[in-house]
C-alpha cells in the first residue's frame, strides 16, 4: 500500500458528487472505490466523506485534501506529458484577483488564453480579500503594491495609476485642496487603504485620510464622489470617464505618486510549471493593453 492510494478516488467522488459516479470515471467498480477510501481515512484516522443516502459530501479535512490531490495529479499529469514530449499543455489553474481589476481586465485575459490552450482550465476566483496562496491552493495571485510574503514569486505584470478627484459641487463648498496637507481640512472617502500615497519635492509622502465614509468598493466610492460626499483616491480607470465628462475634478496633479505596480504572485514550487509560466505571460503581455482598451471603450 502507497500513501498515494486514494488521492485520484476522492478527487474523482468529489467532482462526480458519489462513489457510483467515481466508479464509472476510474474504470473500478464502487465497492473497490469505497474500500480504498476507507482504508485512507483509517490512515488518516480522519473521515474524508459525510455519506447520506443522498449525497457525498466531503467533510472539511476532505475539502483540504481533495484540493491538494487535485493539484498534485495535475503535477503527476503533466509532467508525463512533457517526458512523452506532448507539445500542448493541459491541466487546471486556480487564480484570484480582486473584484473590479479581475472583472474589467483579467477576466477577458483568461478567457482569451483558455480559448488558446483547449485542454486547459481556469478557476478565477475575484475577491477583496487577501488570499493565502499556499494555504488554499492558488496558483497565481494579482496583487497591487509591494508583495512581501516571502514564500511567493512576484513577476510586475502591469501599473495603475491613482487619481484624486472630487465633484465640482462638493469643491464649491469646500474649496480646492492645494497640497497634500489640505486634505486634512477635507471629507476624505476612503477605501480598502487607509493611506493616501503622494510625492512632493522628490520626496514620497504619505497621509491617513480621515472622513465619514470608508466602503470596500472602488464602485460605491466614485458614486459618492458623484454625490458630493468628499475626495476620493481611486485607480484611474474607476474614474477616467467622469472626469472627461467633468463630472469629476482632478486634484493635486502636481503630487501624483509614482504608478502602482500590479503583480503576479505564485508559490515557488509551482512557478516553473509550462502552464503558469504561459499563464503569467499572457498577463505581463496583455494587461497593459487591455487596460488602455478599456479606458478607451469607457472615454470614447
Amino acid at each position: 500500500m502507497s500513501d498515494w492510494d486514494g488521492l485520484e478516488e476522492i478527487v474523482a467522488i468529489a467532482d462526480t458528487g458519489s462513489f457510483v459516479g467515481a466508479a464509472r470515471r476510474l474504470g473500478i467498480s464502487p465497492s473497490q472505490v469505497s474500500r480504498i477510501v476507507q482504508r485512507l481515512e483509517t490512515r488518516l484516522n480522519a473521515e474524508l466523506f459525510e455519506r447520506t443516502t443522498r449525497s457525498v459530501r466531503p467533510t472539511e479535512l476532505g475539502r483540504m485534501l481533495v484540493d491538494q490531490s487535485r493539484r498534485i495529479i495535475d503535477e503527476r499529469d503533466e509532467a508525463l506529458s512533457m517526458a512523452r514530449g506532448e507539445s500542448e499543455m493541459q491541466g487546471a489553474l486556480r487564480l484570484t484577483c480582486s473584484t473590479a481589476l479581475g472583472e474589467r481586465f483579467i477576466a477577458p485575459i483568461v478567457g482569451r488564453f483558455i480559448r488558446a490552450h483547449p485542454r486547459i482550465s481556469v478557476s478565477l476566483e475575484l475577491t477583496n480579500r487577501v488570499v493565502d496562496l499556499i494555504a488554499e491552493g492558488f496558483d497565481i495571485g494579482i496583487r497591487t503594491g509591494h508583495p512581501v510574503d516571502q514564500r511567493l514569486d512576484a513577476r510586475q505584470i502591469g501599473a495603475r495609476s491613482l487619481v484624486l478627484c472630487a465633484s465640482p459641487a462638493y469643491l464649491a463648498g469646500r474649496g480646492l485642496p492645494r497640497t497634500p496637507a489640505d486634505l486634512e481640512m477635507h471629507d476624505c472617502l476612503i477605501g480598502t487603504s487607509g493611506v493616501w500615497h503622494f510625492s512632493e519635492k522628490g520626496t514620497r509622502r504619505t497621509l491617513v485620510p480621515s472622513g465619514r465614509l470608508r466602503c470596500n468598493s472602488g464602485t460605491a466610492l466614485v458614486a459618492a464622489a458623484l454625490d458630493g460626499l468628499g475626495i476620493c483616491q481611486l485607480p484611474e480607470f474607476y474614474v477616467r470617464n467622469h472626469l472627461a465628462a467633468g463630472r469629476l475634478v482632478r486634484l493635486l496633479d502636481g503630487f501624483l505618486d509614482a504608478p502602482e505596480p500590479i503583480w503576479a504572485v505564485c508559490p515557488h514550487r509551482r512557478h516553473a510549471l509550462p502552464k503558469i509560466q504561459a499563464m503569467l505571460a499572457a498577463l505581463e503581455a496583455e494587461l497593459g493593453v487591455e487596460m488602455a482598451a478599456g479606458a478607451a471603450a469607457r472615454t470614447g
